[in-house]
């Protein structure tokens, strides 16, 4: 992803955070995991022989591999950095020289996903681990270099210390994922295509623009119609049938808490598209296991006055728009 685009995200994720902050940290109750903003970075380009280095922030955003290193200079108590790699990406993730005092409250941890307005992508319904196994604990763990990988192409971690000159290195490197499943988008406009062989799991491609969506390949294990159902809050048909597509729009990153806009249950080989005029636009594959399933989509960012006011279809109030 180039600069100019990662600094395009990290702006309008600060858009969706303005007037929220660093407040509250991950305790040992996944209740209290605050809500998070983010600071913009363009890193540069790095040749693939060249080792990336670079000091860590206390509010960061890393989309290049390399070795990031975070020197308190004064107590950080509320600290968080957001990984990200390309959709076809898994996160490996190593803290090492950790010179940090968990006794005295200082700690880092890592987790399996994003935490943005306290929500988090992927929501639990659809994230293989339970909300507990998502956290990597470095004061929880006797050796002295901890690394985890994440099941998405996103990671984050969280740390506070106390204490001046105190702090810890970051590996970050990107693993190849043969069926990338969960994926936030590092760019508003693109294509893509999701496959899900004979697993029992639900994956979402989330892109926190409002976007238009053009569904122009979709395969299913039963395939019995082409008929788009558009703007249905109760699917009936596509969730008893264990194999569908929904699109869902919504001004947070769980996909359990955002509206419906359409699904679709049976293979299609023509052309669907939908304008979601939210901050988050998620296409949501569903698989019961039984059969390889697949979806392949457009989407473009919307112009300002391709937002729509009013919602077809009589939805009101899908999302607020200003």
């Amino acid at each position: 992803m180039s600069a100019a685009l990662r600094a395009q995200l990290f702006l309008y994720l600060i858009s969706l955070l303005s007037g929220t902050g660093l407040t509250r940290y991950i305790e040992d109750n996944e209740a209290s995991d605050g809500l998070y903003s983010l600071i913009s970075l363009a890193q540069k380009r790095e040749s693939e022989d060249f080792i990336f280095r670079r000091p860590l922030r206390c509010l960061d955003m890393l989309a290049t591999e390399g070795y990031f290193t975070f020197v308190a200079s004064r107590p950080q108590l509320a600290c968080a950095a957001f990984i990200i790699a390309e959709p076809s990406e898994v996160i490996s993730l190593e803290l090492s020289d950790v010179s940090i005092d968990c006794s005295a409250g200082d700690f880092i941890k890592i987790f399996d996903g994003w935490v943005l307005k306290g929500e988090k992508f992927p929501s639990s319904n659809d994230h293989p681990l339970l909300p507990h196994e998502r956290y990597t604990d470095y004061c929880s763990s006797a050796a002295t270099t901890v690394s985890s990988q994440s099941s998405q192409n996103v990671a984050m971690i969280f740390f506070r210390i106390h204490s001046p000159e105190s702090g810890f290195t970051l590996t970050v490197k990107k693993v190849h994922n043969p069926f990338p499943c969960n994926i936030m988008s590092q760019s508003p406009e693109g294509s893509f295509t999701m496959v899900m062989p004979h697993q029992r799991r639900n994956c979402s491609f989330s892109i926190i623009y409002p976007v238009e969506i053009r569904l122009t390949d979709l395969s299913l294990g039963d395939a019995k119609s082409n008929e788009i159902s558009p703007l249905r809050q109760k699917w009936p048909g596509c969730s008893g049938s264990g194999d569908y597509v929904e699109l869902l729009g919504g001004n947070g990153v769980d996909t359990s808490k955002m509206f419906p806009v359409a699904d679709l249950c049976f293979s299609l080989s023509g052309l669907a598209q939908m304008k979601i005029g939210c901050d988050n636009s998620v296409v949501r594959l569903v698989s019961s296991g039984n059969y390889i399933n697949r979806v392949t989509f457009q989407y473009r960012l919307l112009d300002q006055n391709e937002i729509p006011k009013t919602r077809e279809n009589s939805l009101e109030n899908l999302c607020s728009v200003e």
